[in-house]
């Protein structure tokens, strides 16, 4: 189980052990109770003009949207679907010709939700005008639209590998209502992204429980970890996708092969820092500064031009170190260093980052407008947005089974559900 200790700070909870599985899953089962008592049954936050469906197309629910890139990795492959690969990638680089064809695409957006201020101006200067856009606790949010795809990378602090995976933190249990949007909406297809780390957290029992929780709600789950770098993504981040089909219908989804690999594998050579940013090298626009913390140099954040990068974290002052100079050395056991000075290392900028998570050059991320704050304060809020965001071309990779399953799905006229019918 978990034992709580009385201290202020990360350290309040500490993780025992030797918990059982039993005690885990009663655990599980009091946290997904109190969730539920959560929901708060009063006035819909929108009328149902608001919402604008479409009837020729799959209609897209996004939850914990933050700014976008999973919810623009699928309009890509969407787009790819019904206009063509190459057509679809071409316009992608260009802001004003994407927005041109994107409402070509088979999945569009109607609603997406999420807290972040900063995280939903980007999304809305991004996204097309016609998304309701609801910043709201999802916990209060009493009934979602009807869609028939829900998307969305629901919180994880507690399951990182990098946090301290606490069973019992209150923020690993909001998929929840995830799963009580499912149970309203009913959607055709759900697809859920979230760390490596929820695999492991608890003997595996919470995932487990997860897993199970999906199911329950009327679908047909998988799960798989992927790593972004097999998909065109120049950067090593391991994720956990999980697929739902609703138990009534005809489609298997199968996870995309690989498209990316070692050199000599047959597929394309995995994409190095030389070529997602090595253009940027003179001017890389604004990035983090100070100094390095000594939990920051206990190991090695550097990487050189021929690799990726390591993981995108959703912090500043967490980015990896820039590859250009001498590689870092390390001096004694969780002591690295930078031989040709600190000066001459910085962190990854902003728009490095977001090219390392495959974002286009022209996407933007607020800031704010906070004055009073100060630039690494600001740069700050662009990083977490960044860090947070599902690698595009991955979510691309993921969408594309189900974007071509889709076009067949609305052409042959089906139906959303027997309460209301989205298609002609």
């Amino acid at each position: 189980m978990v034992i709580k200790v009385d201290e202020r700070g990360r350290g309040k909870f500490k993780p025992a052990p030797d918990y059982t599985k039993e005690e885990v899953k009663q655990l599980l089962m009091e946290k997904i109770n109190d969730e539920r008592e959560t929901i708060v049954e009063d006035k819909s936050d929108f009328s149902s003009d608001e919402i604008h469906h479409h009837t020729k197309r799959f209609n897209v629910l996004s939850l914990f949207c933050g700014a976008g890139g999973l919810d623009l990795g699928f309009e890509l492959a969407g787009l790819e679907a019904m206009i063509g690969k190459d057509k679809a990638l071409n316009a992608f680089k260009d802001k004003e010709m994407f927005n041109s064809i994107r409402h070509e695409s088979i999945f569009h957006t109607v609603y997406s939700n999420d807290m972040f201020t900063e995280a939903l101006e980007s999304y809305r200067e991004n996204m097309p005008n016609h998304v309701y856009i609801h910043q709201k606790d999802i916990r209060k949010v009493k009934e979602f639209p009807k869609a028939n795809i829900v998307l969305g990378g629901f919180p994880c602090p507690g399951f990182s590998e990098a946090g301290p995976r606490l069973v019992d933190d209150e923020r690993n249990f909001l998929y929840i209502h995830f799963i009580r949007c499912l149970m309203q909406v009913q959607p055709e297809v759900f697809v859920a992204e979230n760390v490596k780390g929820m695999m492991t957290l608890g003997g595996g029992e919470v995932f487990k429980q997860i897993v199970e929780d999906f199911a329950a709600a009327g679908y047909n789950v998988q799960a798989k970890l992927v790593n972004a770098r097999d998909y065109g993504v120049p950067q090593v981040r391991e994720r956990v996708i999980i697929v739902g089909v609703r138990n009534d219908l005809d489609f298997n989804y199968v996870y995309p092969e690989p498209t990316h690999g070692e050199i000599g594998s047959g597929l394309k050579p995995f994409v190095t820092l030389e070529e997602a940013i090595g253009d940027l090298r003179e001017d890389p626009g604004p990035y983090f500064t100070g100094s390095y913390s000594t939990i920051f140099m206990s190991r090695n954040r550097k990487k050189n031009w021929n690799e990726q990068s390591f993981t995108i974290q959703a912090s500043g002052r967490q980015a990896p170190i820039h590859p250009g100079g001498s590689p870092m050395r390390k001096v004694e056991a969780n002591k690295w260093i930078f031989p040709d000075g600190e000066e001459n290392n910085r962190r990854l900028s902003v728009k490095e980052i977001a090219r390392i998570q495959t974002f286009p050059d022209w996407y933007y991320f607020s800031q704010g407008n906070n004055i009073k704050m100060s630039e690494n304060g600001r740069l700050d809020k662009a990083y977490k947005q960044i860090g947070n965001a599902v690698p595009v071309f991955l979510a691309y990779a993921v969408a594309k089974p189900i974007a071509e399953w889709a076009v067949q799905y609305v052409t042959a006229g089906s139906h959303h559900n027997s309460q209301l019918s989205l298609f002609v």
